[in-house]
């Protein structure tokens, strides 16, 4: 989520979750990977189609509105945009609903949850000339606004700060306020809060939100669907790897399993569940009859 993220043209554009994963990460598009997790949701999805709909939304303004405007009066006018014209907002009625996690519904409903609620108010303004990026805060996904054209680091502090769910734009203290209703009332709000998260991360997180929805409600295929496309984008995370070894078990995916716990035990041969994992291995290994 990056206004220094050129977009992928059409040609170039990855058909496929593994085929966007397999980029390099300066290479990776949010908005691409967004649009292709709701095609697994939904087969009938067209990315190129959902895409263009997402761009579209900044219309009728262009980069000259922007023009001269200091970060937060940039940041009030996006708001005024997103929220107030386009009418996204947060859904407070339903937060564990997986439709808030998915960009094709929430592009219809115009609500979702802050990851997503952010896609929209970094991609808005990324046609718009205006340097809005994602941060993966504790517990609550934010948008920074720069106005510097460099990618910001641990040092710089931003522009602006808003918050995607409510459209406020944050103060110090209203930041440090979310920080400890997530890390505890001694948590002290410092630079690296707010550094701009990856492109990586950001979709590691979308696709972590499904997941836990996806396990709330029971649901093991789509919640080991998430994690392979998690694992797709990290492949070396053993707890991912865990977690989608038991679930696999679970839904009787026994070699799928055992694939994933030997994974476990080759990265982390010292690891202390390793005696767990050989359990799982041996209560898992095929019978006689299944070899033979």
């Amino acid at each position: 989520m990056s206004t220094h993220h050129a977009p992928i043209s059409l040609a170039k554009r990855p058909r496929t979750f593994e085929d966007l994963a397999r980029l390099a990460d300066p290479e990776l598009d949010v908005a691409t990977g967004a649009a292709l997790i709701a095609k697994d949701a939904y087969g009938s999805v067209d990315v190129d189609t959902l895409l263009s709909r997402l761009a579209k939304l900044c219309e009728p303004l262009t980069p000259v509105t922007f023009e001269g405007l200091a970060g937060p009066e940039q940041a009030r006018l996006l708001v005024q945009h997103v929220r107030d014209t386009l009418g996204f907002h947060g859904n407070e009625d339903d937060y564990q609903d997986p439709r808030n996690s998915l960009l094709s519904d929430v592009l219809e409903r115009r609500v979702g949850i802050p990851i997503t609620l952010a896609l929209v108010y970094t991609e808005v303004a990324r046609h718009l000339g205006v340097r809005a990026r994602g941060v993966a805060f504790p517990g609550h996904y934010l948008v920074r606004i720069d106005e510097k054209a460099h990618v910001p680091t641990a040092r710089d502090e931003p522009s602006a700060l808003l918050d995607p769910f409510t459209g406020k734009l944050l103060t110090h203290e209203d930041a440090e306020g979310i920080l400890r209703r997530a890390l505890g009332e001694k948590a002290r709000l410092a630079p690296i809060h707010l550094v701009p998260a990856s492109a990586r991360g950001t979709l590691v997180r979308m696709l972590t939100n499904l997941k836990v929805v996806h396990l709330a409600r029971r649901d093991l295929p789509r919640a080991h669907l998430a994690l392979d496309r998690i694992l797709s984008l990290t492949p070396s995370s053993t707890s991912a790897l865990r977690e989608r070894g038991m679930l696999a078990a679970k839904l009787g995916a026994t070699s799928s399993a055992r694939s994933d716990f030997e994974r476990v035990l080759e990265l982390e041969p010292e690891a202390q569940d390793a005696q767990i994992l050989r359990a799982h291995l041996a209560r898992l290994a095929p019978s006689r009859r299944e070899l033979n």
